[in-house]
């Protein structure tokens, strides 16, 4: 068995592999496998490596990352992360996936990380391990990763004559953001949710977002929270609709979303998810997932249920 360094060239194979593994649930295509496993500033090309046997063949794989933008964000630097190792069935228990995990965690090490993290990266899959695959959890704890609470996604399924509802209050005002108002929205995402979400949203204006993807709420003409929306004429794709091949109709996707602490318990959470709600609908779109929540029973209310769930994991280096 030989480790190559990761090579965009062997792009194909990766997704060949992934689908013929764990594809009939996490469907993956050329194209986001691209986004997120290659385009990414973060890889980790010393902790990212490709298995290849004698035959030339791919036999696994792992992504590891790291915080090495450039830009003023505030993201953890001494944490790292494992985007996915994979390896093919047929060459499980010859040790390919320990040596790739082996290789992986030496350099998010040498590159002062402190703590590794399973998914969860900038332009991540997964919030975890998924619930389902009992093995590679119990595995990871006998390499010494450590559990997290549980995360879902959630799906609800919605008939195309049913009507969906604004609960417009009085005070407020909710509405698509404005392309103009890039910077408005980014100005109150560093104020009150620094870290990944205003990661999310600069890499979206940066991919030329024009604004249909985030739903804002507004107070006496002030942004006081948001709500994102995607679906697959988004600019880039997004988590929440990354499984669509699943689906025969349209997928579309909902949250993060964030309301000013300062205006919290007063009803604008409910009532921006369902303007989110309307303004998928509108376009066409009647299946809906919600990514990586533990709030299960407040979307519960909108007729949300539990659809894929995960197991975080980390390990101090």
């Amino acid at each position: 068995m030989r480790y190559i360094p990761w090579d965009i060239q062997r792009l194909p194979q990766l997704v060949s592999l992934w689908n013929s593994e764990i594809g009939s649930q996490f469907p993956m295509t050329g194209e986001l496998f691209k986004q997120n496993s290659f385009e990414d500033e973060n890889i980790l090309p010393e902790g990212s490596l490709i298995a290849i046997n004698d035959e030339d063949q791919v036999a696994g794989f792992i992504v590891s990352k790291c915080w090495r933008e450039k830009i003023n964000i505030s993201i953890d630097q001494e944490t790292g992360w494992i985007q996915v190792l994979l390896v093919r069935s047929s060459f499980r228990r010859r040790g390919i996936g320990s040596a790739l995990l082996r290789e992986a965690e030496s350099a998010l090490r040498e590159h002062n990380c402190k703590r590794v993290l399973l998914g969860r990266d900038p332009y991540h899959y997964f919030p975890g391990v998924p619930i389902e695959y009992e093995r590679t959890r119990s595995w990871f704890e006998h390499k010494g990763y450590h559990s997290g609470e549980k995360e879902s996604d959630l799906i609800h399924h919605y008939m195309p004559h049913e009507k969906s509802f604004r609960n417009e209050l009085d005070d407020i005002k909710i509405s698509l953001l404005r392309v103009e108002e890039k910077e408005t929205l980014l100005s109150f995402l560093r104020r009150c949710f620094p870290g990944r979400w205003e990661y999310e949203a600069f890499h979206y204006f940066k991919r030329g977002g024009n604004g249909r993807e985030f739903v804002v709420i507004k107070k006496a003409g002030n942004i006081i929270g948001f709500c994102r929306i995607n679906d697959l004429n988004s600019p880039f794709i997004a988590q929440n609709v990354y499984w669509a091949p699943l689906f025969k109709e349209p997928l579309g996707g909902i949250g993060p979303l964030g309301i000013d602490r300062a205006e919290r318990k007063n009803g604008y959470g409910l009532a921006i998810v369902e303007a989110a709600v309307s303004f998928l609908r509108e376009r066409g779109i009647h299946i809906i997932v919600i990514d990586w929540t533990g709030l299960t029973e407040f979307y519960g209310r909108l007729g949300f249920q539990v659809w894929k769930e995960y197991q975080p994991f980390y390990k101090d280096l």
